[in-house]
């Protein structure tokens, strides 16, 4: 069971997990991030917060989505 932080939003929250397990190499590049769907089963989450997640995740270059099949992991930037 996930503890809350209440000074953060929950989809900030999520998605710093789901940055962790890709960092911790848990998922791989190119590999599927959790769906809407699986975020809600497994942080009790709104389908708008899980949204909200991988719209962030997006934005920042972390995942990319494929229409259809869902979101991946992103290689890294070069620098």
């Amino acid at each position: 069971m996930i503890e809350w932080r209440l000074n953060q939003p929950k989809w900030l929250q999520v998605a710093n997990i789901i940055k962790e397990r890709i960092a911790s190499g848990q998922y791989q590049v190119d590999a599927p991030v959790p769906s809407e769907h699986q975020i809600v089963q497994e942080f009790g989450v709104a389908r708008g917060t899980a949204r909200k997640v991988l719209e962030r995740l997006r934005e920042e270059g972390v995942t990319y989505s494929v229409r259809g099949l869902g979101s991946f992991v992103a290689a890294p930037a070069a620098e």
